[in-house]
Parts: C-alpha cells; sequence; structure tokens
C-alpha cells in the first residue's frame, strides 16, 4: 500500500516536473523555483516526515500495542499543538527574513535571479509548514495500519500546480508564471493536509480537542509527549546534518554554469523515485511492525533480523536494475520524463551527469533506511545520528573537491562537477551503511544476504541494461526513427521484461514472491 500511494503520487510528481521543464527548461527560472524550494523543504525534512515517524510512531506504536488508547490519544493532540505551535513560527521567521536567508544558500544568484528567489520563497514558506502537519497525519495513518491515503495523499499536490501552471501557462509567461506555481504550491500543501483529516477522525474518534485543552496537554508534557520529543532531538540533529549536506550541494552548485542547479533537482526527482518506492515504502511499513515487538530480548533480535534480511533483500531486488537504469539507459529515461519544450536534449545530458553520480550511493541510500529503522525501533536514535554526521561530513569535503576542483585538474566542462557532487555524496552514503549494519549487526546478529543473492541481481540487471541499450540507440531510434518519448518507454520496458525473465530463469525468491501476491490481489 505504500509503494502503490508512493509510486501514484511520483507519477503525478513526474507530470508536475515535466510541465515545468516544458514552461522553464533549465532557465535562471527554473534556477530560481528549485532553490526557493529548497530553502523551506529545510523545514518539512527536519520536522516531517522522517524524523516524526522515527520518533512519535514507535512511542504511538507501542501505546496501542499495550492498549493504552487514552494515552495515545493525548499523545496524538500533544504532538499536533506543538508542531503546529513551531512550524508556523518558523514560517513566520522565513516569510520575514527571505532576503536574508538567500544569499546564504545560494551566493551565485544575483541581480533578477536573487529577487525572484526571494519572492517566490516567502510563497513557499507557508506551504512548507502545512506539508509538516501532514505528516503528522501520516504517522497516525501508517500506525493504524492505513498506508494508502497518507502517501498518496501529495497526488492533489501536484495535481494543484499541473493544473494551475497549465491554465495560467495560456496567459502568463517568465516571472509572472513561475509565481503562479509558487501560489500553486501553497494551495495544493493546503489540500494535501486536509484530504487526510477526515480519515485520521476515523482512526482516533476523540482527538481534535478544543485549542485550550490542546495547548494545555501540549504544556504538561506527559511521559509519552517527553519520549517523544527526547526522541526527536537527536532525529532532529541526524537529518539536521543531512540537510546541511543538502545546502552545501545547492551552494557549490550555484556556483557550477547556469542550469546546474535545475538539472541537480530533476537528477533528485529521478533518483528519489527507487528511494521512495522501495526504500521508503518498505522502512515505513517495517517501522510500526518492529515497534510492536514483544518478547524475550532474544525473540525480538530474531525478529528484528528476519524481518531487516526480509527487507533489504526486497529492496535488492529492485533497486540494483535502478542503478542499472540509470547509468546505461540514463538518456532514454530522462528524454521520454522531460525533453519536451524548452528541455532540449543538452539538458537531458546535463541531468544524466548528474543523474549517473546518484546512482553509485543508491543501494545503500535505500538499504539504510530499514536498518535507521531498526534502531528508531528499539528506540535508539542516537547511533544513526553519529553515523549521519559521518556521512554529511564526508560528503561536504568531497562535494567540494569532486565537483569543483577535479573538473578544474581534468579540463571537464564544468557541469561535470555535477557529477562529482552526486557521486561524492554516494560514497559517503556507502560508509554511512556499513557503519549502520556492522553496528547492529553486533547488537542483533548477522542480517547478510544469502550468498551470491547479489552477484545474480547485477548479472542479470547488466545483462537486461545492455541489451535495453542497444534496442533504444540501434533500432527504436536508429532504425525505427521513433521519437525519444515512446523510445524511451519502449526501451525500459523491453529492460524490465528482460530482467523479470532472468529473475524467474534464476529462480530468485523475490519474483515468486511478487507473482504470489500478485494472483492474491487477483483473487481478491
Amino acid at each position: 500500500m505504500v509503494a502503490s500511494g508512493i509510486f501514484l503520487s511520483r507519477i503525478f510528481g513526474f507530470l508536475r516536473e515535466r510541465a515545468i521543464a516544458h514552461y522553464f527548461g533549465n532557465s535562471d527560472l527554473a534556477d530560481a523555483f528549485k532553490a526557493a524550494s529548497r530553502i523551506p523543504n529545510l523545514l518539512q525534512n527536519l520536522l516531517g516526515e522522517g524524523v516524526l515517524s522515527a520518533s512519535f510512531i514507535p512511542v504511538y506504536a507501542q501505546l496501542l500495542s499495550l492498549n493504552k488508547e487514552k494515552e495515545a490519544r493525548e499523545l496524538a493532540a500533544s504532538i499536533f499543538w506543538l508542531l503546529f505551535g513551531v512550524v508556523f513560527s518558523l514560517s513566520l521567521f522565513g516569510v520575514i527574513f527571505a532576503p536574508q536567508l538567500i544569499p546564504l544558500i545560494a551566493p551565485g544568484f544575483t541581480g533578477e535571479k536573487l529577487v525572484t528567489t526571494t519572492k517566490l520563497v516567502q510563497i513557499l514558506f507557508p506551504g512548507t509548514a502545512l506539508l509538516v502537519l501532514s505528516a503528522w497525519c501520516l504517522g497516525i495513518l501508517n500506525t493504524h495500519a492505513k498506508f494508502f491515503l497518507s502517501y498518496s495523499a501529495p497526488v492533489i499536490w501536484n495535481f494543484t500546480q499541473i493544473a494551475i501552471l497549465l491554465f495560467a501557462g495560456q496567459v502568463m509567461a517568465g516571472v509572472h508564471l513561475i509565481t503562479a506555481l509558487a501560489w500553486s504550491f501553497l494551495i495544493g500543501s493546503l489540500l494535501q493536509f486536509l484530504i487526510q483529516l477526515p480519515q485520521v477522525f476515523k482512526c482516533v474518534p476523540s482527538l481534535w480537542p478544543t485549542l485550550r485543552h490542546g495547548l494545555r496537554s501540549s504544556l504538561k508534557l506527559s511521559t509519552s509527549t517527553r519520549t517523544v520529543v527526547q526522541n526527536f532531538f537527536p532525529v532532529l540533529f541526524s537529518r539536521g546534518v543531512v540537510q546541511v549536506s543538502a545546502y552545501v550541494d545547492i551552494l557549490l552548485a550555484s556556483l557550477l554554469p547556469s542550469g546546474a542547479v535545475s538539472s541537480m533537482s530533476f537528477a533528485q526527482m529521478l533518483y528519489l523515485l527507487p528511494v521512495s518506492l522501495f526504500g521508503m515504502s518498505i522502512s515505513a511499513a517495517e517501522l510500526p511492525a518492529m515497534s510492536k515487538v514483544q518478547g524475550s530480548l532474544d525473540d525480538i533480535h530474531r525478529l528484528l533480523r528476519e524481518r531487516i534480511v526480509s527487507g533489504t533483500s526486497r529492496i535488492a531486488f529492485f533497486v540494483v536494475p535502478s542503478v542499472v537504469v540509470f547509468l546505461i539507459l540514463g538518456d532514454a529515461l530522462i528524454s521520454s520524463v522531460f525533453q519536451t519544450g524548452a528541455f532540449h536534449h543538452d539538458n537531458t545530458l546535463d541531468v544524466w551527469r548528474a543523474l549517473a553520480g546518484s546512482s553509485i550511493g543508491l543501494l545503500a541510500a535505500t538499504m539504510g533506511r530499514v536498518y535507521s529503522s531498526a534502531f528508531y525501533a528499539l528506540k535508539d536514535t542516537k547511533t544513526p545520528m553519529r553515523f549521519a554526521l559521518i556521512r554529511v561530513s564526508l560528503t561536504i569535503v568531497l562535494g567540494y573537491l569532486m565537483g569543483l576542483k577535479l573538473p578544474v585538474v581534468l579540463n571537464l566542462n564544468g557541469m561535470w562537477g555535477l557529477t562529482g557532487l552526486t557521486a561524492s555524496a554516494g560514497i559517503a552514503g556507502w560508509i554511512e551503511f556499513w557503519c549502520l549494519k556492522t553496528s547492529l549487526n553486533k547488537r542483533v546478529g548477522a542480517t547478510d544476504f544469502k550468498k551470491y543473492f547479489l552477484i545474480k541481481l547485477w548479472g542479470m540487471a547488466f545483462m537486461s541494461g545492455g541489451l535495453a541499450y542497444l534496442i533504444y540507440h540501434h533500432f527504436f531510434l536508429s532504425f525505427l526513427g521513433l521519437n525519444v518519448f515512446l523510445a524511451g518507454v519502449l526501451s525500459l520496458l523491453s529492460f524490465s521484461f528482460s530482467y523479470i525473465l532472468l529473475a524467474l530463469v534464476f529462480k530468485v525468491e523475490q519474483v515468486d514472491v511478487i507473482i504470489r501476491k500478485l494472483k492474491k490481489f487477483k483473487a481478491i
């Protein structure tokens, strides 16, 4: 259900990005909107889904498993009002001090580009506050095993932006059109929050308190609320140092040639698809289940090992081919998704440079989420925090060397700095993953794959990728002369078919699981 909801919202996300690419390409306006989106997203990423889930869900889920429903409702109300006060105070701060924030995150922006980015940030900040409250809804719904709505709710956020952009695009252009897009971001954020509330109230009928009662219960800080707050800050710090890495990426990208910031953002959109569909969906579904595990310490550790091995195996089955697609078929993928209107083939190559670098750490980033969830289920938020700090420190140093210095030393086009920036994050991600896995293995026991499992996956993926590459370039484009959209879609389908066929031939367990689930779904 998580994967289905994420997939649906990502499809609309791609449509939104395709619309933005159509109207703005990799222009200064596109750079301005992408940079402006990153600044308030700092608030969303710090206080939203990842942090709130890691700190709130384990405590809330445990209360429900112990049949302490009244205390669970009070906890949910307290966290809501605490979040409400914090996010809207920070939003007000962001709106007022936007002119001072922009030079800190995009020092390469000047003139009209700087003015436009500042204006957009002031519009986007309140919308991001609403998205943080949507994450609170997600925490409630996930714990009650209602996964689809919370992860598909961003569909309405994306749809609002697409609809307003297409409508306004008929009568507006330039700065006026990008401003209309920013307002649609705010409207969509409100709708995403409101659409989840009815289902939240069904899960917890007496959740909605009066404002006075909610504030009073928040100020009391019950034992459960204090536990969430105590867990919140280490996770907040972990996410905070990760955001430092994102900040440095944007800062360094703003010093590269024009279009680098938007190219990195387009690549990030594609990179996050497997992260969300497989890493986030599996770890999000596992966190409440892990948190509810009861029994002796040995039983808890055994169940955690089983869930980790199962989860990371499923992730690897899908993510390994995703890495190969990004490396070998990146131009086919990017062309089919973004190449339209003002977005040309040269833009496709720039995005591919960033995407190829990102693919280096994709498997580590997705599997690492399951290990982090296991630590959070054990009420240990400090260990992931320490390893996140190591990763970010490495990303900053390597990003500067590989993104800015290495292209100069090798006398390369400045846009190759995008590959250096994203690859540096991937290298650091593997180091973080190794630290997480080693530490957890010492605590709960070995969580390794079956022998030769990864070798099988990589072999199948590269065989499928090589075949799809030849089909794309030498048959669909050259021989049949298809347009890039149709050629890209058909080549990706041929890759998927070949990979699944090889998985059946080599009797990979995960494909049998998928077939059984599809049969069960068909029977229902």
